[in-house]
């Protein structure tokens, strides 16, 4: 019986394979309490529930949206599509405003629901978990709306999309 082969275990080892499991992307919008919009790139979403109806996704202790997202009380996943890639890049960087030039739309608690997306999630901030260097969320779904478009994928470093 063929094993498979066992790599020692180092940070980037684990991660190369992680990144065999190609994932969605979405980027998780909020408002600030100073009103400002905010919004992270993540892969990490998941549905946990029908009923009660709710997702997970979650983001790394160091990110300085981090305080943002523990006290919302709303925020959006926007699920992106294949044709956006650059949103993904944009909100995964640090810049001074990545909302500059994007007509949004407002969702509930105020989070931003960015453009041409293939789905978008309103979630009420209902839970948090640690979870080793990073946080994790719960989010009660309070509305969905979907569009019929592929979706951006990433799998083995880099974006993909649905053949």
């Amino acid at each position: 019986m063929n094993q498979p082969h066992l790599y020692s275990f180092d940070p980037r080892s684990f991660r190369d394979a992680l990144g065999d499991f190609a994932t969605g992307i979405a980027v998780v919008t909020a408002r600030g309490a100073d009103g400002q919009p905010v919004g992270v790139t993540i892969n990490s979403f998941t549905s946990v529930s029908l009923e009660p109806p709710l997702v997970l996704w979650n983001l790394g202790l160091h990110s300085p949206s981090l305080a943002t997202f523990e006290a919302c009380s709303h925020y959006a996943v926007n699920v992106l599509a294949a044709d956006q890639a650059g949103f993904s890049q944009r909100f995964a960087q640090s810049q001074a405003d990545k909302f500059a030039g994007i007509e949004f739309k407002v969702g509930a608690g105020d989070a931003p629901l960015l453009p041409g997306c293939c789905a978008w999630f309103e979630c009420r901030n209902e839970m948090r978990y640690p979870g080793g260097d990073h946080l994790i969320f719960v989010g009660h779904v309070e509305g969905f709306r979907r569009e019929q478009k592929p979706p951006l994928i990433f799998h083995g470093g880099r974006y993909r999309s649905l053949a």
